[in-house]
């Protein structure tokens, strides 16, 4: 145990960390290995006191999400050598670890996370109940199925890879002071930050908070209600037991799903710690409304065994030599839970140079690779990869203390529960951010959750299978989608779009600021475009529909989980660029209503004087009139790829703006759809989506989104000159569209591509969406491939559910626009449809 060093040491730092614990000195030893100078840590009372001290430690390589996969691999290989590069013990143990499959529903999530780790480096495999049993010999193998395996997993002593992580920070130059307790935070106005401690102020040009169960009391300073909230997590650990002592190689680390625990050698006994339901387990609420106890720090809660005792008897019965040990400790501590779980890491909107990296349920895994990963967002201005999930900014106002409990309270219960594709949990729901048709619609559609939004899946009519049935093939939503998908190509569908990001930008530097924002031209008054914001190193950081409503004034459209995301990108850039343009975000204010297909121009037509001619009212083009006597800014584009319009509203007006367009589409047979038909009709178009053919992981060029990208404009837009270069060096895998022979079940994203060369069969890419085509009959996916396997006809398998499925490359896209169709006939051509 090291002495303490209660003194600041000085007044001025580049960046402040506040909180000790195994993730602020990972970001420490990051940024001061990184070169950065004039690094500080501020401890209240020692470092790991909080949640890091008494962690069970686990390692693993597992995680269904694709770019958390890298934070977990970066992690164990930081850990495997930390002790060489510090000359301090970190007590790292790798002998794998094991997922216990005891139903076949669970064999089939195997499967689909055995698909999405093929394209990554970690090794995984799904292995049968023998080589369970060959790895764990104590197990009672009655109910094993299949097991998933990770070789590099293991378990790491918290305490000594903070110390570690510690010791090489100061190695690197950065100071870590303690205790210190940070009193106050002051913004400057030229975005720096006072922070006031017990021992005096400190000027820093960036503050993180890494402050843990502590991080919303930090927040509440600066006027900020972060959503983290402490979980009690109990494990117990047993004495020697004999047939623990006797093994030659230490025991995997067992995952019990459906029993809902972990178990995992601890010397000569075992460690035993269980995910109790939603109903058991214990939230520390009193900490929410009243803060954290002063001077709380390495102290345990009482523990209750009888909370977890049918879990101790559920793994009694796994591993039956568990029965005859004796516990001899019980750890009943505080970990912090984000409402997903996930935590947030990264720039918070609203607030400059603040930064966090909180909510950590995992954080021994997650500490290496998010300290890496922040470290490099902060020195080099965009994050290194994509990790949208893990945004602070996912979420708002909307999120209220009752919504972070409910959150928390199912997400803990949740932990080892089945993950389907389309997952949808429905505890804290709806929150106040529901629009203005919502009591209208919830009875009559299986709703989906985005962003604090409620929004409809797909529509019940009679004779449905109604509700949410998740399921990894084809469910009762299927039928439904393809009756809504052929609603929209024949006849006419309303869909909410209201969760959409929705700002208005004005000022005299506005034109000037979209200029350098985008990549596209700016349009001109009355029209709109499709733009992209890349980052300084050519990658996609968002997409938006941009329109020109008067001069200089712009309204900017985002995706729903890209609403606070983007916004602070644009806040930032407005703040250092010294624009004069102010942006306002009037997503809570808007509702959006799109009406799709071809009798949209019929139906709309008969509540407006206004000529909707295609004449008269173009494609791209956006104008204000009147529907129904209700005021709209209407921008004629469609998601679906048909004909259609955008109609933005005060949320006030969806009720009687919807009741008027359906009222008026009753000789057409108007009906309503859900954003499932939305998505299979934007990809028979070949339409990309951000967050799964474009992100911060990929260049527009090799997205195909050339057509958006004006490299020949006169402004020098961020990130420009990087993708100049990567022109000129040539491209090394490019965007696929491919047709895949399935059975009954379809491509989501994520999946390996696999490619049958001359020597073996490889994984050469991976699928990023993927849909069933109710037009061609077939599923349909966008993948990324090498480019030079990435021309039409080529043949080529996608892995569903374990199985290679043949794929084949063919022209995009599969079914043509309605303006493309439109200009075609004019020409006297007859299009595909």
């Amino acid at each position: 145990r090291e002495a303490s060093s209660p003194s600041l040491g000085k007044d001025r730092a580049d960046t402040v960390i506040i909180g000790g614990g195994c993730v602020g000195v990972s970001l420490a030893y990051h940024l001061a290995k990184a070169g950065l100078k004039d690094v500080v840590l501020l401890e209240k009372s020692e470092l790991t006191a909080g949640s890091t001290w008494h962690a069970a430690g686990l390692t693993t390589y597992f995680h269904p999400g694709i770019n958390l996969k890298k934070i977990h691999a970066y992690s164990i290989k930081l850990y495997e050598k930390l002790e060489e590069e510090t000359g301090q013990p970190v007590g790292f143990h790798q002998p794998g670890s094991i997922r216990i499959a005891s139903t076949p529903t669970r064999v089939d999530e195997f499967k689909y996370q055995m698909t999405r780790a093929g394209w990554h480096p970690t090794e995984q495999y799904l292995i049968t109940p023998e080589k369970v049993q060959e790895l764990f010999p104590l197990l009672n193998m009655d109910k094993v199925l299949a097991g998933l395996y990770n070789p590099g997993d293991g378990h790491i002593d918290p305490y000594s890879l903070t110390m570690a992580l510690a010791a090489g920070a100061r190695k690197y130059g950065a100071q870590l002071n303690y205790p210190v307790q940070v009193t106050n935070l002051n913004s400057r106005s030229d975005g720096t930050w006072e922070v006031e401690t017990s021992l005096g102020i400190i000027q820093a040009k960036r503050i993180v908070n890494t402050a843990g169960f502590w991080a919303r009391d930090i927040g509440k300073m600066i006027g900020l209600q972060h959503p983290v909230i402490p979980v009690h997590h109990q494990y117990i650990v047993t004495s020697t037991i004999p047939e623990v002592k006797a093994l030659k190689t230490e025991l995997p680390v067992i995952r019990d799903l459906e029993g809902s625990f972990y178990l995992r050698q601890e010397r000569d006994g075992l460690l035993f710690g269980p995910y109790e339901s939603e109903e058991k387990m214990k939230l520390q609420e009193s900490w929410i409304t009243n803060g954290v106890p002063p001077g709380f720090g390495k102290e345990l809660f009482e523990s209750d065994l009888d909370r977890i005792m049918e879990y101790i008897e559920t793994a009694m019965e796994m591993v039956p030599i568990l029965r005859k040990a004796d516990i001899v400790n019980t750890i009943a501590g505080p970990i912090t839970y984000s409402p997903d779980i996930l935590p947030m890491v990264g720039p918070h909107q609203g607030v400059r140079n603040y930064w966090v990296a909180i909510g950590f349920g995992y954080g021994i895994i997650h500490a290496g690779g998010m300290g890496k990963y922040l470290s490099d967002w902060i020195l080099e201005g965009e994050p290194p990869f994509d990790l949208i999930e893990v945004d602070p900014n996912r979420y708002g106002k909307w999120t209220t203390t009752e919504y972070t409990a409910a959150k928390a309270r199912e997400s803990y219960g949740f932990n080892n529960i089945v993950v389907y594709p389309k997952e949808e949990r429905f505890a804290g729901r709806p929150t106040e951010r529901t629009s203005g048709l919502y009591d209208l619609l919830k009875s009559k559609c299986s709703m989906g959750f985005h962003a604090g939004w409620e929004q409809p899946h797909w529509f019940y009519k009679p004779g449905d299978e109604t509700g949410y049935k998740p399921s990894f093939r084809r469910t009762n939503w299927f039928g439904p989608v393809g009756r809504e998908y052929k609603q929209v190509m024949e006849k006419v569908g309303v869909i909410d779009l209201s969760p959409f990001g929705k700002f208005k930008v004005k000022g005299t530097d506005s034109v000037k600021l979209l200029d350098h924002l985008f990549a596209n031209v700016v349009p001109k008054v009355g029209s709109t475009n499709i733009s992209h914001m890349l980052t300084p190193r050519g990658k996609v950081y968002a997409e938006l529909t941009v329109s020109q409503l008067y001069p200089g004034e712009f309204m900017l459209v985002t995706g729903s989980g890209s609403e606070l995301h983007d916004l602070r990108w644009i806040e930032e850039k407005i703040t250092n660029g010294g624009y004069k343009a102010e942006i306002e975000n009037m997503t809570d204010e808007m509702g959006v209503l799109s009406v799709a297909g071809p009798y949209a121009r019929q139906v709309l037509q008969k509540l407006t004087n206004e000529d909707l001619s295609d004449a008269s009212f173009k494609f791209l083009q956006c104008r204000h009139l009147k529907l129904s006597n209700i005021a709209v800014t209407a921008t004629r584009i469609s998601y679906t790829g048909e004909l259609g319009w955008e109609l933005y509203h005060r949320k006030e007006d969806s009720v009687p703006l919807y009741s008027a367009i359906m009222e008026a589409g009753q000789k057409e047979g108007i009906d309503d759809f859900g954003t499932y038909a939305l998505n299979a009709l934007r990809l028979e178009k070949g339409f990309r989506a951000w967050g799964a053919e474009m992100n911060c992981d990929t260049n527009p060029l090799e997205a195909g989104l050339e057509n958006f990208v004006k490299l020949n404009k006169a402004a020098d837009f961020t990130g420009k000159q990087a993708l100049k270069q990567i022109k000129e060096k040539g491209l090394k895998r490019r965007l696929v569209y491919l047709t895949v022979e399935t059975d009954n079940v379809d491509p989501e994203g994520n999946e390996s591509v696999w490619h049958n060369g001359k020597a073996r069969t490889i994984v050469i890419g991976n699928t990023t969406s993927g849909c069933f085509s109710y037009g061609a009959q077939q599923s349909l996916a966008f993948a990324y491939v090498p480019i030079e396997l990435s021309k039409v006809g080529q043949k080529l398998e996608v892995e569903l559910l374990g199985k290679n499925y043949p794929a084949t490359i063919i022209q995009e896209p599969l079914v043509l626009t309605e303006p493309t169709r439109m200009r075609l006939q004019r020409k006297g051509e007859t299009p595909k449809i």
